[in-house]
């Protein structure tokens, strides 16, 4: 039986759907419509606002090989993190945690990981996300002025339905895919959200511990199945040379002198493409204008020549969701109870590209 995910190539899953225009502050109020003010004065602190400067989608907002609808930063993920787990618990320690939980990601968000040889787990852009949190003193204030103290709030990893492990669903899955779909495919309509959004209850694992999951079984499938194409994406051979390629720019920037590693931690994604825009050796403006302009790659189990073509051959994160849902009150994982979902989630797992995905270099003038 041919593999569900073959039927994706790269061009189908980004540009089925129609361009439509999404207003990020009406999505947030679907995820929580009673606000709760008192996180304002959080998102305040340079910690949070810095991440308006970080793209949620990895630097693909910067090559043409995407069609992104609109710019979604690490600032409205983690504000749209927060909102979901105050919805689910009202409880501001949990949703503070789920506030800062990016602090500490650099520009171009998990292409720093790819940069690290962490392109698997993609955790490394999380080792001093307590350092910053427990050094922010305009931060430890708030706390205080709210009765919490730092270790409510360092860890956000601490709170199940803020965060666990892929198959579950968490806050942080749960937001993080809902933008992916609208900006790269432009899957997702308002209303398909609320739907599946309002069927989303706190139900309790096999491990004993809250987790988020569906009382519905067919809104169940739908959310799993468009999870998986979405995340589809970030596994095909276009998305790991992009974060790739873009990961070895940072780097030969960085031994250039064209940019300094702490400027990753300081400036925006519009600063650091404009310091590496007409700068360097030839060898990097020919990487450089083939990240901007390249429209398309070649998949292949043939290694090309590396003097005329970039070329990737790796294993990435797999995101993809296996959530609980409960029939007639009996807790269970979707793919025990569908077979058709128990088919999405298998393929995805076992979907393979071609062995190596390569673009030809472009010339170095812009």
């Amino acid at each position: 039986m041919e593999n569900f995910f073959s039927q994706y190539d790269w061009n189908s899953v980004i540009q089925t759907y129609p361009r439509q225009s999404y207003v990020i502050n009406g999505y947030h109020q679907i995820l929580c419509p009673n606000y709760p003010v008192f996180i304002d004065k959080y998102l305040e602190l340079p910690l949070v606002q810095r991440l308006n400067g970080v793209g949620l989608l990895c630097g693909t907002d910067w090559t043409n090989l995407y069609k992104n609808r609109f710019y979604y930063s690490r600032y409205d993920h983690s504000l749209g993190v927060a909102l979901i787990i105050w919805h689910f618990t009202q409880d501001m320690a949990q949703t503070i945690a789920g506030l800062l939980h990016d602090v500490s990601m650099p520009v171009f968000s998990h292409v720093q990981d790819f940069r690290n040889g962490d392109a698997e787990t993609q955790t490394t852009t999380e080792k001093n996300t307590i350092e910053l949190i427990r050094n922010d003193k305009m931060l430890r204030l708030l706390l205080e002025s709210d009765g919490l103290t730092l270790e409510q709030i360092e860890n956000y990893h601490n709170y199940p339905i803020a965060d666990n492990e892929i198959p579950q669903l968490s806050a942080d899955r749960l937001e993080y895919m809902f933008p992916s779909g609208m900006v790269l495919e432009g899957k997702w309509t308002f209303d398909e959200i609320r739907t599946i959004y309002n069927d989303i209850t706190i139900l309790i694992n096999e491990e004993f511990l809250p987790e988020l999951g569906f009382n519905t079984l067919e809104i169940a499938e739908k959310y799993c199945k468009q999870f998986c194409i979405t995340g589809h994406i970030l596994q095909m051979n276009e998305n790991k040379l992009s974060l790739q390629m873009l990961g070895d720019l940072l780097t030969m920037a960085v031994k250039e002198k064209i940019v300094e590693e702490e400027d990753f931690m300081k400036l925006t994604e519009t600063d650091i493409i404009a310091k590496m825009s007409n700068a360097g050796s030839e060898k990097f403006r020919r990487l450089f204008n083939t990240f901007r302009k390249m429209d398309s790659i070649i998949h292949t189990d043939e290694q090309m020549n590396s003097d005329e073509y970039y070329t990737v051959s790796l294993n990435v994160k797999q995101r993809y969701i296996n959530p609980l849902v409960r029939i007639n009150g009996v807790t269970s994982r979707l793919t025990e109870v569908s077979e058709k979902s128990r088919r999405i989630v298998d393929d995805f797992l076992s979907y393979d590209d071609t062995k190596y995905g390569c673009v030809k270099l472009l010339p170095a003038k812009l």
